[in-house]
């Protein structure tokens, strides 16, 4: 051992620990994609424009007056959201986008990541949306078109349903996501039996504020799906048709109204081109019988066909669904039903072996 100058040797060993510090990040962070795409076509205009970083960011540099969106020189107003999992910036515009119009979008250097770092530069990108069709104009959905179920009170599941999409409830806590078998991170949860994320108002932060947004933005477009008035020299207007059993129609674009409930007791076709639109307000509730299917033709897209219901919706057994529910009660899917949209409740979404689809955008 160590001795001193006149050979004494310490009486016993002397043993210290140290822990090393953490590498210090330095690198820029970058914007690695975005959706809409750079010079991307045929955009729908009440389409969330995202952009995705490289890295984990600072939320609280997530803000509007950081991620603008403008139509030439006009500023678009909209909500900004920081997603935790996907590492990525949302903004949600307040209303629809003009039809056939380029836009810019830019997420600028005041952005930085959790170390602090800024981008090296602005990240700038254009893209046009889509050309009007027929019908009325589209519900903007904000913030709550980023999930394919999205609840108030709760989601709950009878394994194995099959949802491809976020799921979300606010103002319900994490214990209300029912069935799922989740496995929990830090502000998001996944499960096998989704592909993407659930959410809940109780998670770390910024997910809470993010949860609340699309709450308010799905309460939002149900009173806009609702407020909705006939205007014959736009779009077509149709009240009370069938009385309320609307099995075996096949529907047009445009404006439907009743002021009961209505059932679908038979297969029904939504028939447009992909940039058309249909709104359906129902006063009461929407009962789709078992194994009834509503199927599309000429192009109509999912995403374009928005169910204003002010009762509860309810899918029968193996039934086949299209389009965006907005219930402002409660959402239930039966023994294997099947459905290409969004479920959006005010209150509850039931699934029992149920497959959910988000829409292609």
């Amino acid at each position: 051992g160590v001795t001193n100058e006149s050979g004494d040797a310490l009486e016993e060993n002397k043993v210290w620990t140290f822990t090393t510090g953490t590498e210090v990040d330095t690198t820029a962070p970058t914007v690695t994609k975005t959706d809409p795409a750079n010079l991307e076509i045929d955009v729908d205009r009440n389409r969330t424009v995202t952009a995705f970083f490289s890295e984990a960011m600072n939320s609280a540099t997530i803000v509007a007056a950081n991620f603008t969106l403008v139509d030439d020189a006009t500023s678009v107003s909209g909500a900004v959201t920081y997603d935790i999992p996907n590492e990525a910036a949302m903004f949600a515009p307040d209303s629809n986008l003009s039809a056939d119009t380029t836009y810019t979008a830019t997420v600028t250097t005041a952005v930085t990541d959790e170390a602090g770092n800024a981008m090296e530069a602005d990240k700038t990108w254009t893209f046009t949306t889509t050309a009007a069709g027929d019908g009325p104009e589209p519900v903007s959905l904000g913030t709550a078109g980023n999930f394919a179920i999205l609840a108030k009170t709760g989601i709950s599941t009878v394994p194995d349903s099959v949802i491809t999409g976020d799921i979300g409830v606010s103002p319900a806590a994490e214990t209300y996501l029912t069935g799922f078998s989740q496995t929990k991170f830090t502000g998001y949860s996944t499960s096998t039996q989704v592909t993407g994320y659930l959410y809940a108002a109780d998670m770390t932060p910024p997910t809470p504020t993010m949860m609340t947004t699309a709450i308010s933005d799905m309460e939002t477009a149900y009173t806009d799906a609702a407020g909705r008035v006939a205007d014959d020299t736009a779009y077509d207007t149709t009240l009370n048709l069938g009385a309320g059993e609307i099995g075996g129609e096949i529907l047009a674009p445009g404006l439907y109204n009743w002021g009961t409930g209505v059932t679908i007791s038979t297969d029904v076709t939504i028939s447009g081109a992909k940039n058309d639109v249909w709104i359906f307000q129902i006063a009461n509730n929407l009962a789709v019988s078992n194994g009834v299917e509503v199927t599309l033709s000429g192009g109509a897209q999912a995403r374009n066909i928005f169910w204003q219901v002010a009762g509860e919706a309810t899918l029968g057994t193996t039934s086949h669904f299209e389009g965006i529910l907005l219930s402002q009660t409660a959402i239930g899917l039966a023994t294997g039903a099947t459905t290409n949209g969004r479920l959006l409740a005010q209150s509850e979404v039931t699934l029992d072996q149920s497959t959910v689809t988000e829409p292609a955008q």
